[in-house]
Protein backbone atom coordinates (compact mmCIF):
# COMPACT_ATOMS: atom_id res chain seq x y z
CA UNK A 1 0.00 0.00 0.00
CA UNK A 2 1.23 3.43 -0.68
CA UNK A 3 1.10 6.41 1.91
CA UNK A 4 0.46 8.13 -0.96
CA UNK A 5 -3.03 7.60 -1.30
CA UNK A 6 -4.39 9.19 1.25
CA UNK A 7 -2.49 12.71 0.39
CA UNK A 8 -5.30 13.77 -1.74
CA UNK A 9 -7.70 13.87 1.18
CA UNK A 10 -7.38 16.97 3.04
CA UNK A 11 -9.59 17.96 6.62
CA UNK A 12 -11.69 20.84 5.75
CA UNK A 13 -10.36 24.24 7.57
CA UNK A 14 -11.93 24.23 11.01
CA UNK A 15 -14.27 27.03 11.63
CA UNK A 16 -13.26 29.77 13.92
CA UNK A 17 -14.49 29.06 17.55
CA UNK A 18 -17.28 31.72 19.03
CA UNK A 19 -14.29 33.36 21.55
CA UNK A 20 -12.84 34.07 18.05
CA UNK A 21 -15.71 35.60 16.00
CA UNK A 22 -16.62 37.55 19.12
CA UNK A 23 -12.42 38.46 19.57
CA UNK A 24 -12.75 39.67 15.77
CA UNK A 25 -16.29 41.53 15.96
CA UNK A 26 -14.85 43.38 18.94
CA UNK A 27 -11.65 44.53 17.08
CA UNK A 28 -13.58 45.83 14.14
CA UNK A 29 -16.23 47.73 16.44
CA UNK A 30 -13.35 49.98 18.39
CA UNK A 31 -12.26 50.15 14.99
CA UNK A 32 -15.37 51.59 13.50
CA UNK A 33 -16.64 53.65 16.72
CA UNK A 34 -12.97 55.22 17.63
CA UNK A 35 -12.68 54.14 20.94
CA UNK A 36 -8.86 54.35 20.90
CA UNK A 37 -9.49 58.10 20.57
CA UNK A 38 -11.42 58.48 24.02
CA UNK A 39 -11.22 59.13 27.12
CA UNK A 40 -9.86 55.97 29.65
CA UNK A 41 -13.35 56.57 31.36
CA UNK A 42 -14.99 56.43 28.11
CA UNK A 43 -13.46 53.52 26.72
CA UNK A 44 -14.32 51.61 29.73
CA UNK A 45 -17.65 52.55 29.13
CA UNK A 46 -17.94 51.68 25.80
CA UNK A 47 -16.47 48.11 26.90
CA UNK A 48 -18.80 47.01 29.36
CA UNK A 49 -21.51 47.89 26.87
CA UNK A 50 -20.16 46.12 24.10
CA UNK A 51 -19.36 43.55 25.94
CA UNK A 52 -22.31 42.77 27.05
CA UNK A 53 -23.61 42.85 23.73
CA UNK A 54 -21.36 40.36 22.44
CA UNK A 55 -22.34 38.07 25.37
CA UNK A 56 -26.13 38.47 23.87
CA UNK A 57 -24.76 37.91 20.20
CA UNK A 58 -22.57 34.82 21.18
CA UNK A 59 -24.89 32.97 24.11
CA UNK A 60 -22.08 29.89 24.27
CA UNK A 61 -19.41 32.34 25.98
CA UNK A 62 -18.87 32.17 29.51
CA UNK A 63 -18.28 34.51 31.67
CA UNK A 64 -14.43 34.03 31.37
CA UNK A 65 -14.70 34.07 27.88
CA UNK A 66 -16.25 37.90 28.00
CA UNK A 67 -13.91 38.82 30.71
CA UNK A 68 -10.65 37.28 28.32
CA UNK A 69 -12.45 39.55 25.64
CA UNK A 70 -12.50 42.73 27.51
CA UNK A 71 -8.95 42.75 28.79
CA UNK A 72 -7.80 42.14 25.32
CA UNK A 73 -10.14 44.95 24.21
CA UNK A 74 -8.91 47.40 26.74
CA UNK A 75 -5.37 45.91 25.78
CA UNK A 76 -5.76 46.91 21.90
CA UNK A 77 -7.59 50.53 22.93
CA UNK A 78 -4.23 51.14 25.12
CA UNK A 79 -1.47 50.60 22.10
CA UNK A 80 2.06 51.19 24.27
CA UNK A 81 3.47 53.35 21.52
CA UNK A 82 0.97 56.13 20.18
CA UNK A 83 2.37 57.20 17.12
CA UNK A 84 -1.01 58.29 15.66
CA UNK A 85 -0.78 62.20 17.00
CA UNK A 86 2.85 62.40 15.90
CA UNK A 87 2.05 60.95 12.48
CA UNK A 88 -0.04 63.40 11.99
CA UNK A 89 1.53 66.84 13.43
CA UNK A 90 4.86 65.48 10.92
CA UNK A 91 2.65 65.20 7.74
CA UNK A 92 0.96 68.68 8.98
CA UNK A 93 4.22 70.10 8.85
CA UNK A 94 5.15 68.74 5.88
CA UNK A 95 2.77 69.59 3.57
CA UNK A 96 3.61 73.38 3.67
CA UNK A 97 7.12 72.94 2.89
CA UNK A 98 6.09 71.11 0.03
CA UNK A 99 4.02 74.00 -1.24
Amino acid sequence: MSRNRDRGQRAAPSRPSPLDDARNELFGHIHRCGVMKASREQQLEWMTDTIEFLGERFPSLTPKDLKELENIGMRFCSPVISNAEAVETAEAQQEPAAA
